[in-house]
């Protein structure tokens, strides 16, 4: 033996250095978190809005089917449209909602119309306009035995 105690052998490997991999994982963490941040502001806008929408659809349908059971003297496409114009503005839909409320047959049938600008990326660099389309008209046992 030469003096060297076992294990101590010294490797006499070169290691190369490229510049293309100095600082690369500075800019992946700059780009996930962006990306991260978009995503999240897209949600944070777009979400109410489609909740909004959907509460407001649930309405429209409740409003048709409660209006099978007015009675008489009450003019059922005005109380629908009355609750439906009240949902509208408990969910702060966009003025311009196009509301249609008339009879049809023995049921009274609903339709609004409205599109929502819907703010994803931030500074306004891109906006989505939800549209939302529905016509309620009642459905289940309760038309069957109006008919």
């Amino acid at each position: 033996m030469s003096g060297k105690t076992p294990g101590s052998f010294k490797m006499n490997t070169a290691v190369k250095k490229n510049n293309s991999e100095h600082g690369g994982a500075g800019v992946k963490f700059l780009i996930a978190m962006t990306i991260l941040v978009s995503v999240i502001h897209a949600g944070l806008n777009y979400i109410p809005v489609a909740y909004s929408a959907g509460t407001f659809k649930q309405e429209m349908d409740t409003s048709v089917v409660q209006a099978l059971a007015m009675p008489g003297k009450v003019h059922p496409a005005e109380m629908v449209k009355n609750r439906i114009m009240k949902a509208a503005r408990d969910e702060d839909l966009p003025p311009d909602l196009f509301l249609d409320v008339k009879p049809a047959g023995n049921i009274i049938q609903a339709r609004a119309v409205y599109t929502k600008q819907v703010a994803l990326l931030p500074f306004g660099i891109w906006n989505y306009a939800y549209h939302f389309d529905h016509t309620a008209t009642p459905s289940g046992f309760l038309v069957k035995d109006q008919k």
